[in-house]
């Protein structure tokens, strides 16, 4: 049975290792920041990667009408949405999570909790996030969402699991994660 790539140490490593750059290449960091720029649905809500970092990251959205709900506040989903996408990049700028993607694997949200504090009606929000704990398959990261007033609007936190070339093929469906690496890759 494979037990995932995001492992502390070599023993537990099951999938080849792969030659990438080290976490502090920032010529990997600026690809990872740009392909973010491509993606459809992040240019569809605005969403703007600040800084990446290893375990580290910064997103932005702006409010507008069109991401409101009904009585013009930014909807909880959008907030959520950058929840979600911090962790995630905090966590593919960790060296572990780009060995698990190129070597063909992905990384699945399981678990997203969001509690919100005070409405967004205008400005920019923004989105700090942190990987909080790196399992063997298990990866936790928290965020902050804070207004243009720098006063928390949400905080949030999720729980991603590993999934490995082998495990994410069998159902017959290539690695969105790997496209995009090699992407980045350029």
């Amino acid at each position: 049975m494979d037990r995932g790539a995001c492992a502390h140490h070599a023993r537990d490593r099951i999938i080849p290792r792969v030659k990438l750059p080290a976490p502090d290449d920032r010529a990997y960091l600026e690809r990872l920041q740009e392909n973010a720029e491509e993606l459809p649905f992040f240019r569809l809500i605005g969403l703007q990667v600040i800084d990446i970092q290893p375990g580290r990251s910064v997103l932005s959205i702006e409010h507008r009408d069109d991401l409101t709900q009904p009585v013009g506040i930014l909807h909880g989903g959008v907030t959520a949405t950058l929840i979600d996408t911090g962790i995630a990049y905090a966590l593919l700028a960790r060296d572990e999570c780009r060995e698990l993607v190129g070597a063909g694997g992905s990384l699945v949200a399981v678990d997203l909790r969001v509690k919100f504090f005070r409405p967004v009606s205008r400005g920019a929000i923004t989105c700090t996030s942190t990987v909080t704990r790196m399992g063997r398959r298990i990866l936790h990261g928290e965020s902050v969402v804070t207004n243009e007033e720098g006063k928390e609007v949400a905080r949030g936190d999720s729980t991603y699991t590993t999934v490995t070339r082998n495990e994410y093929t069998k159902g017959g469906s290539e690695s969105l994660a790997t496209s995009a690496l090699a992407t980045v890759k350029g």
